[in-house]
């Protein structure tokens, strides 16, 4: 019996797939269902995903798209969304489970742990207060919600940023997340690739534009993520 699906899109991440989805392996032991969804990689992403998934498919570039394409084949009442650079714990389908069977809520999150320098504990802090004010999640912090109240909202939609937060928006309609304190880890290279100080400004600069209205794909492109030509 499939108990979870896990959705991770992938683009070009042939160096650290394998000791992601390894981590993965224990609950692929308890029926959960591991699906890759790759956006183009131009490395060896799909030869080193095959073997430690349950599915490795194929959707053009970009993240909610590659979400959607991977919800589409998913197996599970339950779908999680994963990061190629965020580590669950170990007993994460248990949590998941039970946190949505005795909250009655339709979706949620788990707090986010950034691995990196000290003073990201602060940042990862913060995220995790504001998104229980807000009842707002981002992808770093593992969205999952039931399949139902997924595709009832339209799923991800097809942005090139702020798509989490698009979502977010939409599921809030059923419930607000529960939230899950045991956390996961995410990578901080971004935050230390850009200085920890600039990336913050960005992002606030960058969420409070969207929530002005802004257009996905100037925001992205500020970002530094060049959208998918359409």
């Amino acid at each position: 019996m499939t108990t979870l699906s896990i959705v991770m899109p992938v683009l070009n991440e042939a160096e650290g797939i394998t000791a992601v989805l390894e981590t993965l392996a224990p609950l692929r032991r308890r029926g959960v269902e591991v699906i890759v969804v790759d956006g183009g990689s131009s490395d060896a992403t799909l030869q080193y995903a095959g073997p430690l998934a349950n599915s490795v498919i194929s959707a053009p570039r970009g993240r909610a798209v590659q979400m959607n394409a991977g919800a589409a084949i998913a197996r599970a009442e339950v779908l999680l969304f994963l990061h190629a650079d965020t580590t669950l714990p170990q007993n994460a389908d248990r949590l998941v489970l039970d946190a949505l069977g005795k909250s009655r809520r339709v979706w949620g999150r788990f707090d986010v742990r950034i691995e990196g320098r000290a003073f990201l504990a602060i940042v990862a802090m913060l995220m995790n207060i504001r998104s229980r004010l807000t009842g707002i999640a981002t992808g770093d912090q593992a969205m999952f919600v039931r399949r139902t109240q997924f595709f009832a909202a339209g799923g991800f939609p097809d942005i090139a940023l702020m798509e989490d937060i698009a979502l977010s928006r939409r599921l809030k309609q059923y419930s607000r997340p529960v939230c899950i304190g045991e956390p996961v880890a995410t990578s901080g290279r971004r935050w230390e690739q850009l200085g920890v100080l600039r990336t913050i400004l960005l992002m606030w600069r960058l969420r409070m534009a969207y929530y002005f209205g802004a257009e996905p794909n100037a925001l992205a492109r500020q970002y530094g993520y060049a959208p998918r030509e359409r």
